[in-house]
């Protein structure tokens, strides 16, 4: 007799509930850290807080990972990771382009991340993508899990942290290495056609993914029935990855207006780990990375003033909340030695390839392709055979390569 597998996955268990005291801790820090920041600061790096806040909910209740995206599209083709991030970058170059053509948003001043093509970004993005699927996470991804309990992830975090300190010391060395300069796809083509490029770009993607999943599968594979549906999913998720796309992409434009740039992540890992270095002994003021003015003022001034910085804490501090919202915050110290050793080098390399990169999958891919940069497009290009190599070599560390099993009859 034989039967048929309706769906890929058994009915979700009844979901936990609140954790109310990790839950209240979070919102009191998201109120407390914009207060200091008001105070301290301004009211828009206050504004900018509470941004980073809501990207960390959105990135944790949509699982929204760039990692796992790619790598179970590279193991087991299944797409639907990628074509999100396809709607992500679509509505994000919609909304991107004709404000960065006009160089102005509401009256203020506005610049995309447009950077320069070459041998360290190539070498930097692959490297970066290798470092995904060794640390287990990209830069948003590393921040949302480490902030929703994930203890192996704080590994990853601090070796992040360290090696984006050391491609900052030696940037100057790959920067000399051949390259084109800034290429802006807006400003060579125009909005009209730059976005028609872009959008066609995008949709091919999408299709040749739709198009390997069927034939890998026979279908488009589909994630099992939310435990949680109407307003109790929408505060306490998960939320359907679109979902999360679309608000990405918005939050991404929100950035941009309130702080006059696109979203990043990595310069402030950059930050953090060369004031840690100076506060070592290291000579970081000789770094030409810090030469400029701007940069000696933020290597030498407070992290609240960074943008940058004060983004990454709130995503940590609002994907805590989410994480308790939907009470799944439960830190377990145990981490297998052979994972711990992946987490150290492949956050190591995730911040050595981000600085050589000019960013990372945000600052770099997402960010940059919505600035209409061709480095992002070039990005993305050597961040994926990246994470083909990183794929890879994950058995070897222990860690799991996710696969959908064969429908068959019985």
């Amino acid at each position: 007799m034989s039967a048929t597998l309706l769906s890929d996955a058994a009915p979700a268990p009844q979901p936990p509930g609140v954790q109310a005291l990790v839950a209240a801790g979070a919102g009191l820090l998201l109120l407390a850290g914009m207060a200091v920041l008001a105070q301290a600061v301004s009211a828009r790096q206050a504004a900018l807080y509470l941004l980073g806040g809501a990207l960390g909910l959105v990135l944790y209740h949509a699982a929204f990972g760039f990692t796992s995206a790619w790598r179970v599209f590279i193991a087991d083709r299944r797409g639907e990771g990628l074509r999100a991030q396809m709607l992500m970058l679509a509505i994000a170059v919609l909304l991107f382009f004709p404000v960065l053509s006009a160089g102005t948003l509401f009256g203020e001043p506005v610049r995309g991340l447009v950077q320069p093509v070459g041998v360290s970004v190539v070498f930097g993005a692959f490297i970066f993508g290798l470092g995904m699927q060794l640390g287990g996470g990209c830069a948003s991804g590393t921040l949302y899990t480490a902030g929703g309990g994930s203890v192996r992830m704080l590994l990853t975090l601090a070796s992040f942290v360290a090696g984006s300190a050391i491609g900052a010391a030696h940037l100057h060395w790959w920067a000399a290495l051949p390259h084109l300069p800034p290429i802006s796809l807006v400003s060579s083509l125009g909005v009209v056609p730059a976005l028609a490029v872009n959008l066609a770009v995008f949709a091919l993607i999408a299709w040749v993914t739709v198009v390997l999943e069927r034939r890998r599968h026979g279908r488009l594979v589909t994630a099992s029935a939310p435990a949680r549906r109407g307003a109790a999913r929408f505060l306490r998720g998960p939320w359907p990855i679109i979902a999360g796309a679309v608000a990405l992409a918005v939050l991404n434009f929100a950035t941009l207006a309130l702080s006059g740039r696109p979203w990043g992540i990595t310069s402030a890992f950059a930050l953090w780990g060369s004031k840690a270095a100076l506060a070592l002994g290291f000579d970081v003021n000789a770094w030409s990375y810090w030469s400029s003015p701007a940069q000696q003022a933020a290597l030498h001034g407070s992290v609240l003033n960074d943008v940058t910085s004060v983004m990454d804490i709130g995503i940590i501090v609002g994907a805590l909340l989410a994480a308790a919202l939907a009470g799944r915050f439960s830190p377990k110290l145990g981490v297998p030695l052979r994972s711990a050793v992946a987490a150290v080098v492949g956050g190591l390399i995730l911040g050595y390839g981000a600085r050589l990169a000019y960013g990372c999958n945000i600052g770099a891919y997402f960010s940059g392709i919505a600035s209409g940069s061709l480095h992002g497009w070039v990005w993305m290009v050597a961040a994926f055979f990246g994470n083909v190599l990183g794929t890879r070599l994950r058995p070897l560390f222990g860690l799991e390569v996710e696969r959908v099993p064969r429908q068959t009859g019985c």
